[in-house]
């Protein structure tokens, strides 16, 4: 599950942060233990006075260095269990427990090369900040209302508006809930207000509660970075940029309302050929029909959204001025 740079960079962040404050509260729990009870500081000085003796007894050959080893150990663990003892004496269970933020990594994110769970999730964290298009969209897909479309026959593609939308929210929602770096594209097509942001936001939260990394731009703030990382001296926006290829799951709102010209047709093109050569999913939004991808962008861009996505057509009336009629 590939994360944008910036994400990780603020997932370790908080998880020095973590440590830190960690370290500095068993410090501060050890310097009230030593004050309330001397005799702990006592123990802790004994030992390590016995580890240092334990090493050095491991490096003497023949019997005597196995006996020192042995009695440096029995001393150990008797002085382990009257400071346990004392502990739970003086203090509630765990004030003098010094382990670290995380038992697998030892707070460093990391077990070898491999990003650790306690890392992992601060990543999925951020990666949801990141959505910061669900702050206007509250919803999900337990409140995905099949009332607001009509029981009746579309004219034009001869199906029955609110069937034809029953199935196109079981299938966002199998695809969110299965969703793999495997999984298909998707094609939203349809008018205004008829449900599809709604949709991909919820597969976008899905998505990213299941722990894949998720980018969610509007078609004109996508084309606006592109280009800026293009053609500016900004290191930061060419970075920036680099997540709509690395991430598991692209989803590009509206796509048609951005500032049409050669360059947005190259980027679109080159996106979308990239990603697909990555097998990576995508899931576009748009008030465009089949025809108009030809026309607007190019014919390759048109075979590529036409042959290597699976169109979701969205059909009705719009919702949101249903909502302004109190329906």
């Amino acid at each position: 599950m590939a994360y944008s740079a910036e994400v990780v960079q603020r997932a370790r962040a908080r998880l020095a942060q973590a440590r830190e404050d960690r370290e500095s509260e068993n410090r501060q729990h050890l310097a009230e233990a030593y004050a309330r009870v001397p005799r702990i500081r006592e123990i802790d000085m004994q030992l390590r006075r016995t580890m240092a003796q334990a090493a050095q007894a491991a490096f003497q050959q023949g019997s005597d260095g196995r006996e020192l080893l042995e009695q440096a150990r029995q001393e150990n663990l008797s002085l382990q269990r009257e400071r346990a003892a004392l502990a739970s004496e003086y203090f509630e269970e765990g004030y003098l427990d010094d382990s670290p933020i995380c038992d697998k990594c030892g707070g460093s994110g990391y077990v070898g090369s491999t990003m650790c769970e306690c890392l992992r999730e601060l990543c999925r964290q951020e990666q949801k900040k990141e959505l910061t298009f669900l702050n206007g969209t509250k919803g999900s897909f337990d409140q995905f209302r099949l009332d607001y479309y009509p029981d009746r026959l579309d004219p034009v593609m001869r199906v029955n508006i609110r069937d034809l939308m029953e199935r196109n929210f079981k299938s966002c929602r199998r695809y969110a809930l299965t969703f793999t770096e495997k999984s298909g594209n998707l094609l939203f097509s349809g008018n205004t207000g008829l449900g599809k942001t709604f949709l991909s936001a919820c597969i976008a939260r899905t998505v990213a509660d299941r722990g894949y990394s998720v980018v969610y731009e509007s078609a004109a703030h996508l084309f606006s970075n592109l280009e800026r990382a293009k053609f500016s001296n900004d290191e930061a926006a060419r970075k920036e940029c680099d997540k709509y290829t690395a991430c598991d799951l692209l989803i590009v709102d509206d796509l048609g309302t951005e500032m049409p010209g050669q360059f947005t047709t190259a980027a679109l093109y080159s996106l979308l050929n990239d990603r697909l050569l990555l097998g990576k999913p995508m899931i576009v939004s748009t008030n465009l029909n089949t025809e108009d991808f030809g026309k607007r962008y190019s014919p390759q861009v048109a075979s590529r959204l036409s042959g290597s996505f699976q169109r979701i057509a969205f059909l009705g009336e719009d919702i949101r001025v249903l909502k302004n009629r109190g329906l």
